[in-house]
């Protein structure tokens, strides 16, 4: 290989090797959408759905729909919005698991989870599962969109583009923010009429048919998740000191309360 175009090409097949091979969509609980190939989640085990504790409306709203969704009925897509740490990924990981354990086949149960962080990639992977006898929930984890035009064409893929999404996909999709794609006063002002533009911005969230929004805990609320993090790891706490934890992180959720908790743990010796 004398060519100095051959070597390039070698080093270049070593930099970026193939895909990984596509796995069996009927095969496993969970994937991720990776380099154009289902790539299982190993040890798939989120967290029991009772150790989300105060969200029980979305809890059940959620479980409804995904249940439709498993058993080929009509299903939503779900927009899961709100305050950071609030439980909005854990509860898409923790229904989707209870729904496979109520079928009795949490390994290949009749809805699986596929995780997806590359928006562009969903036209292949829509048309990967089309023709799949399995549902599943297309997972896409904290959304947001500073370019407008990426809003846009996740609404085309939603609902109004001229190819339709498979019956057993549905989007669970998480953000921050119900609103999805920035709103900018002074982009409204600029605009020869501002609820045009006001509109467009809003086009993105209205295409999800179930919203659920997470509001921020107050301070009983997240020492009911303390307690029963640190009731399912039988370890004690005193109140003050989860209270003086969130006080120092300057914010209350769910996710403060398992870092005290992990905390806690190691303090006493423990693993989890």
């Amino acid at each position: 290989m004398n060519d100095p175009l051959d070597r390039i090409a070698a080093a270049l097949e070593r930099l970026s090797p193939p895909p990984p091979p596509a796995a069996d969509p009927r095969a496993h609980p969970a994937y991720v959408w990776r380099g154009g190939a289902l790539v299982p989640v190993l040890g798939f085990a989120p967290l029991p759905l009772d150790r989300l504790v105060g969200i029980d409306r979305q809890k059940a709203a959620l479980l409804g729909n995904l249940r439709r969704l498993a058993s080929g009925f009509a299903a939503q897509d779900v927009l899961l919005w709100g305050a950071r740490g609030t439980g909005k990924s854990a509860l898409v990981k923790s229904a989707v698991a209870a729904i496979q354990a109520e079928a009795g086949q949490a390994g290949s149960g009749h809805l699986a989870l596929v995780e997806v962080s590359d928006l562009t990639g969903l036209p292949m992977l829509f048309a990967t599962l089309a023709g799949v006898q399995r549902a599943f929930a297309v997972f896409v984890d904290d959304l947001g969109f500073d370019v407008p035009a990426e809003a846009r064409a996740l609404r085309s893929m939603l609902e109004g583009g001229s190819e339709p999404r498979p019956h057993n996909v549905r989007l669970l999709v998480t953000a921050n923010r119900r609103h999805l794609a920035p709103r900018d006063i002074a982009e409204q002002e600029s605009a020869i009429n501002p609820r045009d533009s006001a509109d467009d911005h809003l086009a993105l969230s209205d295409r999800f048919g179930l919203s659920l929004g997470f509001h921020a805990l107050d301070q009983d609320g997240y020492l009911a998740i303390v307690a029963g993090y640190a009731a399912a790891y039988d370890l004690t706490f005193e109140p003050a000191d989860a209270i003086g934890w969130a006080t120092r992180r300057g914010s209350r959720s769910g996710r403060v309360a398992w870092q005290f908790v992990v905390d806690l743990a190691g303090q006493a010796g423990r693993s989890l």
